[in-house]
C-alpha cells in the first residue's frame, strides 16, 4: 500500500509538470476565499470557541485531536495563517468527492490541506495492528486524493497546494517523505495531559 501511495504521488507530480502554466493568481485565490466565506461564515474567534468547547467536553476523540491541531497550529504547521474551511468540501457542490478536515491559507498565500486521524496506539493484538496500519494508509490516501481533486476543480497547480497529516501515531512521521506530505503527531498520553492543562489554565 505504501508503494502504491508513493507511485500515486509521483504520478500526480509528473502530471503537474505538464498541466496549467499559471501559478495561483490573486483573483483565483480571492475566488476560493470568497467561496470559503460563503459556506463557512464563522469567524476565527467563533471557531476557537467551538474547539475550546470540545476540549471542555471531549465527547469525540477525533474532534479532540482536531481541537489540539487548531489551538496549536502555529507550533505544528507554522506557515498556516488562517483557517478557511473545517470539515467542508473544498470542491463546490461536490460533497460526495470528500470533505477536507482543514484548509488553511498560509503566510505565503498558498493553500494547505490537512487530514487528521485519531489512531488507537494503545490497543493490542493482531487485529488492532492491522486496523492501525489501515488507518495510516487511509489518511495519506485521503489527503493525496483531495489535493489532486482540488487542483483539478479549481485549476490550481499542485505546487501551489501543500498538504499535511496529523495523527496520534508517531509511526506515520516518516511516511510523508517522498510523497510531499508534511506529517505531525501527538501521543494519546500527551493529548490527554494537554486537555487537562488547557482546561485548568483557561478555567473551562
Amino acid at each position: 500500500m505504501e508503494e502504491m501511495l508513493f507511485f500515486y504521488a509521483m504520478r500526480i507530480n509528473a502530471v503537474t509538470r505538464t498541466r496549467g502554466k499559471y501559478l495561483m493568481t490573486a483573483d483565483a485565490l480571492g475566488q476560493f476565499v470568497a467561496y470559503c466565506k460563503k459556506i463557512q461564515p464563522q469567524t476565527q474567534q467563533d471557531i476557537k470557541k467551538f474547539f475550546e468547547g470540545v476540549v471542555g467536553f471531549p465527547y469525540d476523540k477525533e474532534l479532540l485531536l482536531q481541537a489540539y491541531l487548531f489551538l496549536n497550529i502555529t507550533d505544528l504547521f507554522p506557515t498556516c495563517a488562517e483557517l478557511l474551511l473545517f470539515e467542508k468540501s473544498p470542491i463546490a457542490d461536490y460533497t460526495d468527492l470528500g470533505k477536507c478536515d482543514f484548509v488553511y491559507l498560509t503566510s505565503y498565500k498558498k493553500l494547505f490541506l490537512i487530514e487528521t486521524k485519531f489512531i488507537d496506539t494503545e490497543a493490542t493484538g493482531a487485529t488492532e495492528r492491522k486496523r492501525r496500519n489501515k488507518h495510516r494508509n487511509k489518511v495519506f490516501e485521503q489527503v493525496i486524493t483531495l489535493k489532486s481533486r482540488f487542483s483539478e476543480y479549481w485549476d490550481i497547480k499542485l505546487e501551489e497546494l501543500e498538504c499535511g497529516v496529523f495523527t496520534t501515531d508517531p509511526e506515520i512521521d516518516w511516511r510523508g517523505n517522498g510523497v510531499n506530505v508534511v506529517t505531525k503527531s501527538v501521543s494519546i498520553e500527551k493529548l490527554e495531559k494537554w486537555r487537562q492543562n488547557y482546561n485548568y489554565m483557561n478555567n473551562i
